[in-house]
């Protein structure tokens, strides 16, 4: 598995911490040529792409222009990019009555359209160079509603439906895939009260996810050994959305 990603290019989005700080450093282990991203030049991205030796774009995913800019930066220095993983997102934890029209617009600018920017930006290099692989960032939530974070749930969902659209529209030369987390063990976690925790490990496997594990189904679906694989979200919860049923 060392050479998994050998000289792929990858830009991996929201890519400073958590999740899409798990999959930037497992992608340099698997050989890849990793590009982390944030939403602005801050330290924790300096020091992100100093460990691993990488180069940084920062970008707000909401902002089509900036990130067009920073993809034809990476275009000017790496000469392709393989592949894209889409990581940046937030949260909403409101209630559906609390919730107002600026929440929904900012919940659905970074999630879903900076997942539609990012793609717009990359497809038409991975459209010339013949091959590309996508790999977008749902959740369980697309899935297995919960209350209190309906914008964030409705986002999601958005996303696995872009995903498979993207897949019909852009076969055979581009994979587009998804992975839909369960709970995991990121920086958001420890917001969580102890109701939301205790539900966190009621999975089959009666814990949370660690980052590396989501990312290693991230990158199996950036790999060629996902060669046959697209349109399809791989949900990764441990068995949480069967536990009760």
């Amino acid at each position: 598995m060392k050479n998994l990603l050998k000289n792929k290019v990858i830009i991996i989005t929201g890519s400073s911490r958590g999740i899409g700080g798990a999959t930037a450093r497992l992608a340099k282990k698997y050989g890849a040529r990793v590009i982390v991203h944030d939403k602005d030049e801050n330290k924790q991205l300096k020091k992100c792409a100093k460990a691993l030796k990488t180069s940084y774009i920062f970008c707000d995913v909401a902002d089509e222009i900036a990130v067009k800019k920073a993809v034809e930066n990476v275009m000017r220095k790496e000469k392709k990019i393989d592949i894209l993983v889409n990581c940046a997102g937030i949260n909403s934890a409101k209630s559906f009555l609390e919730t107002t029209d600026q929440d929904w617009l900012e919940v659905f600018k970074v999630n879903e359209l900076g997942t539609v920017h990012f793609c717009k930006a990359v497809i038409p290099f991975m459209q010339k160079k013949g091959t590309g692989r996508i790999v977008n960032v749902a959740s369980l939530r697309g899935y297995d509603v919960a209350s209190g974070n309906t914008a964030y749930s409705a986002s999601k969902a958005a996303i696995i439906n872009l995903t498979a659209s993207l897949a019909k529209e852009y076969a055979p030369t581009i994979a587009v895939n998804a992975v839909a987390p369960g709970f995991c063990d990121t920086d958001m976690s420890k917001t969580w009260t102890k109701a939301v925790r205790k539900k966190a490990t009621q999975s089959l496997l009666g814990r949370i996810a660690k980052p590396d594990e989501i990312a290693e189904a991230i990158l199996f679906l950036a790999s060629d050994k996902a060669e046959f694989i697209t349109g399809q979200t791989l949900l990764v919860d441990g068995g949480y959305s069967i536990a009760g049923k």
